[in-house]
């Protein structure tokens, strides 16, 4: 990799998992009194005559407040329905937050909840189930895999990857385009050019293990923790905090390693910087069919709102044309108005309907309750074999 890649995209959800189980319920305890008390404190704002919508969300959501994406997004609707919306970055992850707050919500919608947490979010019914009418341009299986009964709707997605550099792509010859995980299984000097996030603190690490586990189990019809023995021994990098720090790893030399989990985007991501071909991305092959994990984030209404009529007319807004254009290159994801077209340096991405989303092997339901025994396993076969 050389010096001239761009910085890292500012959009990726830098955050914790939102698994269930003893951690979680500890945070969310500890942010009853802090967050409660700052509901109340803009919900008097409300009372005082002026309507106020708050919502909650990532802190890079299209590229932060004051940001012309973020400007475009939320102005217009303020401006035509005569609300001020608050845009907070609660502590914790969002799923924490909210149930902390559920017997005195204080936030109207929330927005970035995802395939793996908004299905936790609503085991503890902390939102209300709605269809707006523009969902009709959405995908039936983006809806499928995230909400099924609507208490988060999509606004985008996309697919994981593992980035590779040029060096790399030429010392395989070509071979690492069409990857399958069994490569990084069997091959010691592929597994030591890997650069992973840790899943059991980051939320891509925590996707990329459930597409691990689902392209093990439902495609090569192998127990998924095969791959963990034989990778983790000969990891040279150790595996990242968070997705910012990994790519940055990646993307700055001396001694950057050869690949990274990331996004399929990059590449998209680069062409716009007038970077083509610096890296290139791949999925999980087999026998010809490219097998992917599919990331899909959503905008819900929090239970209890008392806005529930401009709640609803929001979360239409946000699947309408005027916020979907802003999503390929703020978000650096596809929207998921079908409607809504890509910029033209999204050819240099891999096409997404050539992959096929191993979020279809199981439900949203099963995922929520799956993923804390992955991470726990995981994280036994970790202190195992990573190298000290």
């Amino acid at each position: 990799m050389t010096a001239e890649a761009p910085p890292a995209p500012a959009r990726r959800r830098l955050r914790t998992p939102g698994r269930l189980g003893r951690a979680f319920l500890v945070i969310a305890v500890a942010l009853v009194v802090v967050i409660a008390s700052f509901g109340v404190a803009e919900y008097l704002a409300a009372d005082s005559g002026e309507t106020t919508l708050v919502v909650y969300t990532y802190s890079s959501l299209f590229g932060g407040s004051g940001t012309p994406g973020f400007d475009a997004v939320f102005g217009p609707f303020e401006a035509a329905h005569h609300v001020r919306i608050d845009v907070e970055y609660p502590p914790g992850t969002l799923v924490s937050t909210l149930l902390a707050q559920q017997n005195a919500p204080a936030a109207d919608l929330v927005i970035g909840l995802d395939e793996i947490t908004a299905p936790q979010a609503e085991s503890y019914h902390l939102l209300t189930p709605y269809a707006p009418p523009e969902l009709a341009n959405v995908s039936g299986s983006l809806v499928d895999e995230l909400s099924p009964d609507h208490g988060v709707v999509p606004y985008e997605y996309g697919y994981l990857a593992i980035d590779y550099n040029l060096s790399f792509a030429a010392a395989t010859h070509g071979a690492v385009a069409q990857a399958t995980l069994p490569d990084f299984a069997d091959n010691a000097s592929w597994a030591r050019q890997l650069l992973i996030e840790d899943p059991t603190v980051d939320i891509t690490g925590e996707e990329f293990l459930a597409w691990e586990v689902e392209y093990y189990e439902t495609v090569l019809h192998q127990n998924w923790t095969g791959f963990w023995k034989d990778v983790l021994p000969n990891l040279d990098y150790k595996p990242a905090p968070d997705w910012a720090t990994a790519f940055s790893e990646f993307t700055t030399p001396p001694d950057s390693p050869a690949m990274v989990v990331s996004y399929s985007t990059d590449p998209a991501y680069a062409a716009y910087y007038n970077q083509s071909g610096q890296y290139n991305s791949t999925v999980s092959w087999w026998n010809g069919t490219a097998y992917g994990w599919r990331t899909i984030y959503g905008i819900g209404i929090v239970a209890g709102s008392r806005h529930l009529t401009l709640d609803e007319e929001f979360e239409n807004w946000f699947l309408g044309g005027a916020v979907q254009s802003q999503i390929p290159t703020n978000e650096w994801e596809y929207p998921a108005n079908q409607t809504v077209p890509v910029p033209s340096v999204y050819d240099a991405a891999i096409d997404p309907a050539t992959i096929v989303p191993l979020n279809d092997a199981t439900t949203p339901a099963g995922l929520a309750s799956s993923i804390g025994g992955w991470v726990t396993t995981y994280q036994e076969l970790a202190d195992q074999y990573l190298p000290p």
